[in-house]
Protein backbone atom coordinates (compact mmCIF):
# COMPACT_ATOMS: atom_id res chain seq x y z
CA UNK A 1 0.00 0.00 0.00
CA UNK A 2 1.06 3.72 -0.15
CA UNK A 3 1.11 5.51 2.78
CA UNK A 4 1.05 9.08 1.80
CA UNK A 5 2.84 10.87 4.80
CA UNK A 6 2.16 14.16 5.64
CA UNK A 7 4.68 16.11 7.88
CA UNK A 8 7.42 18.35 8.65
CA UNK A 9 10.51 19.66 7.16
CA UNK A 10 12.01 21.10 10.54
CA UNK A 11 12.91 18.72 13.14
CA UNK A 12 11.22 20.36 15.62
CA UNK A 13 12.23 20.92 19.51
CA UNK A 14 10.78 17.31 21.00
CA UNK A 15 13.35 14.35 20.83
CA UNK A 16 9.71 12.12 20.94
CA UNK A 17 9.38 13.71 17.47
CA UNK A 18 11.96 11.79 15.46
CA UNK A 19 12.30 8.64 17.72
CA UNK A 20 8.31 8.52 16.59
CA UNK A 21 8.86 9.39 13.07
CA UNK A 22 11.82 6.87 12.40
CA UNK A 23 9.38 4.12 14.41
CA UNK A 24 6.68 5.05 11.42
CA UNK A 25 8.98 4.79 9.17
CA UNK A 26 10.97 1.38 9.86
CA UNK A 27 7.45 0.67 10.11
CA UNK A 28 6.16 1.54 6.40
CA UNK A 29 9.12 -0.13 5.26
CA UNK A 30 9.38 -3.47 7.01
CA UNK A 31 6.16 -4.22 6.34
CA UNK A 32 5.86 -4.14 2.88
CA UNK A 33 4.48 -0.48 2.25
CA UNK A 34 5.72 2.36 0.35
CA UNK A 35 6.24 5.93 1.43
CA UNK A 36 4.84 8.98 -0.40
CA UNK A 37 5.71 11.91 0.68
CA UNK A 38 7.44 15.54 0.20
CA UNK A 39 10.95 14.63 -1.11
CA UNK A 40 13.01 16.55 1.52
CA UNK A 41 16.02 15.33 3.04
CA UNK A 42 15.58 18.12 5.73
CA UNK A 43 13.95 17.44 9.23
CA UNK A 44 11.18 15.30 10.37
CA UNK A 45 10.40 14.58 6.20
CA UNK A 46 14.31 13.62 5.89
CA UNK A 47 13.90 11.30 9.06
CA UNK A 48 10.99 9.29 7.92
CA UNK A 49 12.46 8.90 4.28
CA UNK A 50 15.98 7.13 5.68
CA UNK A 51 13.84 5.14 8.66
CA UNK A 52 11.94 3.85 5.29
CA UNK A 53 14.93 2.94 3.10
CA UNK A 54 16.81 1.59 5.76
CA UNK A 55 14.26 -0.86 6.41
CA UNK A 56 13.94 -2.06 2.78
CA UNK A 57 11.20 0.16 2.20
CA UNK A 58 10.10 2.17 -1.38
CA UNK A 59 10.33 5.99 -1.03
CA UNK A 60 8.52 8.44 -3.35
CA UNK A 61 9.25 12.27 -3.15
CA UNK A 62 6.96 14.76 -4.69
CA UNK A 63 8.34 17.63 -4.72
CA UNK A 64 8.30 21.13 -6.25
CA UNK A 65 10.80 22.38 -8.48
CA UNK A 66 11.68 25.43 -6.02
CA UNK A 67 12.76 23.08 -3.05
CA UNK A 68 15.02 21.06 -5.73
CA UNK A 69 16.20 24.45 -6.38
CA UNK A 70 16.83 25.53 -2.79
CA UNK A 71 18.72 22.23 -2.67
CA UNK A 72 16.20 19.83 -0.53
CA UNK A 73 15.93 17.01 -2.63
CA UNK A 74 17.15 13.62 -1.34
CA UNK A 75 19.14 12.05 -3.35
CA UNK A 76 18.36 8.54 -1.46
CA UNK A 77 14.93 8.06 -2.13
CA UNK A 78 13.66 5.14 -4.97
CA UNK A 79 11.86 8.06 -7.00
CA UNK A 80 11.57 11.38 -7.12
CA UNK A 81 8.13 13.25 -8.81
CA UNK A 82 9.09 16.75 -9.79
CA UNK A 83 6.22 19.32 -9.96
CA UNK A 84 6.08 22.79 -11.39
CA UNK A 85 4.23 23.95 -7.70
CA UNK A 86 2.71 23.25 -4.64
CA UNK A 87 -0.83 22.77 -5.95
CA UNK A 88 0.45 19.64 -8.16
CA UNK A 89 2.81 18.52 -5.62
CA UNK A 90 -0.98 18.00 -3.25
CA UNK A 91 -2.82 16.33 -5.97
CA UNK A 92 -0.21 13.80 -7.10
CA UNK A 93 0.35 12.62 -3.46
CA UNK A 94 -3.42 12.66 -3.31
CA UNK A 95 -3.21 10.39 -6.70
CA UNK A 96 -0.59 8.09 -5.38
CA UNK A 97 -1.54 7.64 -1.81
CA UNK A 98 -4.54 4.90 -0.40
CA UNK A 99 -4.00 5.98 3.44
CA UNK A 100 -3.10 9.33 4.31
CA UNK A 101 -1.07 10.03 7.88
CA UNK A 102 -0.83 12.82 9.11
CA UNK A 103 2.26 13.31 11.33
CA UNK A 104 2.86 16.35 13.40
CA UNK A 105 3.77 19.25 11.77
CA UNK A 106 3.47 23.21 10.57
CA UNK A 107 1.03 25.09 8.66
CA UNK A 108 1.78 22.87 5.29
CA UNK A 109 0.90 19.56 7.46
CA UNK A 110 -2.40 21.97 8.43
CA UNK A 111 -3.38 22.70 5.05
CA UNK A 112 -2.07 19.19 3.19
CA UNK A 113 -4.45 17.09 5.82
CA UNK A 114 -7.26 19.45 5.79
CA UNK A 115 -7.82 18.92 1.94
CA UNK A 116 -7.73 14.84 2.10
CA UNK A 117 -10.73 15.90 5.77
CA UNK A 118 -12.69 17.76 3.09
CA UNK A 119 -12.41 14.99 0.93
CA UNK A 120 -13.27 12.43 2.80
CA UNK A 121 -16.50 14.28 4.00
CA UNK A 122 -16.97 14.96 0.19
CA UNK A 123 -17.17 11.30 -0.23
CA UNK A 124 -14.73 11.92 -2.77
CA UNK A 125 -11.98 10.03 -1.45
CA UNK A 126 -12.36 6.78 0.00
CA UNK A 127 -9.21 6.29 2.27
CA UNK A 128 -8.22 6.13 5.59
CA UNK A 129 -7.37 9.71 7.10
CA UNK A 130 -5.09 8.98 10.18
CA UNK A 131 -3.75 12.04 12.52
CA UNK A 132 -1.42 10.70 14.26
CA UNK A 133 -1.95 12.51 17.27
CA UNK A 134 1.32 12.16 19.13
CA UNK A 135 0.99 13.14 22.76
CA UNK A 136 -2.10 15.19 22.02
CA UNK A 137 -0.60 17.20 19.27
CA UNK A 138 -3.76 17.52 17.08
CA UNK A 139 -6.06 17.62 20.13
CA UNK A 140 -7.16 20.73 18.70
CA UNK A 141 -8.09 19.57 15.55
CA UNK A 142 -10.13 16.73 17.10
CA UNK A 143 -11.98 19.03 18.78
CA UNK A 144 -13.28 21.41 16.29
CA UNK A 145 -13.91 18.29 13.88
CA UNK A 146 -16.30 17.90 16.74
CA UNK A 147 -17.11 21.48 17.21
CA UNK A 148 -18.73 21.01 13.46
CA UNK A 149 -20.85 18.15 14.25
CA UNK A 150 -22.01 20.04 17.53
CA UNK A 151 -23.02 23.08 15.59
CA UNK A 152 -24.80 20.66 12.72
CA UNK A 153 -22.02 21.96 10.12
CA UNK A 154 -20.61 18.39 9.68
CA UNK A 155 -21.41 15.01 11.03
CA UNK A 156 -20.44 11.71 12.44
CA UNK A 157 -21.41 9.91 8.96
CA UNK A 158 -19.46 12.62 6.80
CA UNK A 159 -16.36 12.35 9.72
CA UNK A 160 -15.78 8.37 8.93
CA UNK A 161 -12.70 7.59 7.73
CA UNK A 162 -11.06 10.10 10.05
CA UNK A 163 -9.27 8.61 12.84
CA UNK A 164 -6.90 9.84 15.20
CA UNK A 165 -4.63 7.61 17.07
CA UNK A 166 -1.96 7.48 19.79
CA UNK A 167 0.51 5.65 18.78
CA UNK A 168 1.89 3.20 15.92
CA UNK A 169 0.07 0.28 17.08
CA UNK A 170 -3.15 2.32 16.41
CA UNK A 171 -1.97 3.20 13.14
CA UNK A 172 -1.41 -0.33 11.72
CA UNK A 173 -4.55 -1.77 13.19
CA UNK A 174 -6.31 0.64 11.01
CA UNK A 175 -4.20 0.50 8.19
CA UNK A 176 -4.50 -3.30 8.55
CA UNK A 177 -8.54 -3.03 8.65
CA UNK A 178 -8.83 -1.17 5.53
Amino acid sequence: MNITVYLGANPGNDPALKTAVRELGTWIGSSGNALVYGGSKEGLMGELAESVLDAGGEVTGVEPQFFIDLGYKYDRITRLIVTPDMSERKAKMIELGEAFIAFPGGTGTLEEISEIISKICLGHLDAPCIIYNLDGYYDSLKALLRHMIDFDLSSEEKQQGIYFVKDLPEIAAVLEGK
